[in-house]
């Protein structure tokens, strides 16, 4: 008998699952409350991390981008700007971090080559000149959009069904067991029912309030970020501060743009985020450091997404109140244990890893089920975005 999971969230992790499911033989449903990839995944950067951001404050994750940085460049090169990226010391201060990044790289395994300034501003002309190094990574660039349409049109090839603007406002039980959900269609306000054999929550930072629904506590920590686009493509390659995660420590070009971020502090609420004024100043003038004459190109937009980080404990936020010092990494749970058995959530991770983390909850999901189909999606290549509306 076909088994059928009903996914919530068609942003990149739950797009992913989608994939991952459909080829382990799965029957998929997604329902999303907006668009695809309309939230986090939507208003993020569109960075695929080579890892080196965390190669000292989060090994794991490290590791995992930079596995699956290379892994996509095979499975969706069509949607992907390989275009490298540089990081670079700005001070003193900066420089006195190189030894032990370029070390920490080494053993995460992410491939990391130190360039002479010189070589670093023939490739970049725009950087500040005053720059003391520069360590070549390979970070690459995507529409996070087409990133996830891809994955969701490859599903669809194998059968799932997408539901946009399907809010679900309830589960549904079988005696103990969460047994699909309840949705109202936004356009017209109607309510019905999808049963499943299985329910995943991928609802980002919203997971939570999915997990109240089935009185079961889901550790995610909604971490709001600002990034602020100016109208010209100031470099070729994605820039960063070598530097520990901090406030304005990359630039990413999209397009014609330059994207310049973020700033890192949780929110209670991830339908409603404030941007304060201070972080968009912030922001541009940490974009000059990077790059003199950076805030003289148009403003071209100002956005604020939730990133639904892995929740550790309550002690660490008040220890780090900008949740620098939260695991970029990812956890999958089944939660029969927490009395309701059917319901699944995957928490935390990155745009980057969203093949991975839905190789994990899929494996998650098979042990549940007794499925022993294994994960196809290292394999099989993803289908070209726009085949997600053929």
């Amino acid at each position: 008998m076909t088994l059928h999971a009903v996914i919530i969230g068609a942003g990149s992790t739950g797009a992913a699952v989608a994939h991952d499911l459909t080829l382990r033989g799965y029957r998929v449903t997604v329902v999303e409350r907006g668009e695809v990839a309309c939230e986090t995944t939507g208003r993020n950067h569109g960075l695929l991390h080579s890892g080196a951001r965390y190669v000292l404050n989060d090994p794991p994750a490290a590791r995992e981008c930079a596995e699956d940085n290379a892994l996509m460049r095979k499975l969706m090169p069509g949607i992907l700007e390989l275009n490298g990226g540089l990081f670079v010391a700005l001070n003193e201060e900066d420089l006195s971090y190189k030894d032990a990044f370029l070390e920490a790289c080494a053993q995460a395994g992410v491939p990391a080559e130190e360039i002479p300034v010189q070589e670093a501003l023939r490739l970049e002309p725009n950087l500040n000149p005053r720059i003391l190094a520069a360590v070549k990574v390979q970070d690459g660039v995507f529409d996070p959009f087409h990133f996830t349409l891809a994955f969701l049109a490859t599903a669809k090839q194998h059968g799932a069904v997408v539901h946009t603007y399907t809010e679900v406002i309830d589960l549904l039980w079988n005696g103990r067991s969460v047994s699909g959900v309840k949705v109202r269609d936004r356009r017209d306000g109607r309510e019905y029912t999808i049963g499943a054999d299985l329910v995943v929550n991928a609802a980002g930072p919203w997971a939570g309030r999915i997990g109240a629904m089935a009185h079961v506590d889901i550790a995610v920590l909604p971490v709001a970020g600002t990034m602020v686009a100016v109208g010209r493509r100031w470099v070729r390659r994605v820039i960063n501060r070598l530097c520990p995660p901090c406030d304005g420590g990359i630039i990413v070009p999209q397009r014609r743009n330059s994207v310049v971020g973020t700033t890192s502090w949780p929110v209670e609420n991830p339908d409603y985020i404030a941007i304060p004024p201070e972080q968009v100043e912030a922001m541009l003038a940490a974009g000059e450091e990077f790059i003199p004459g950076f805030r003289s190109a148009p403003l071209r937009g100002i956005s604020a997404a939730a990133r639904p980080l892995l929740r550790e404990s309550s002690q660490l936020v008040v220890a780090d109140p900008g949740a620098r010092g939260i695991t970029r990494g990812f956890s999958c749970f089944n939660h029969a244990g927490d009395g309701a058995p059917g319901l699944f959530s995957i928490i935390g991770g990155k745009t980057t890893t969203s093949r991975l983390m839905a190789e994990v909850m899929g494996d998650v999901i098979n042990e549940a089920t007794g499925i022993t189909t294994p994960c196809r999606t290292r394999e099989v290549p993803l289908l070209p975005y726009h085949a997600f509306y053929v």
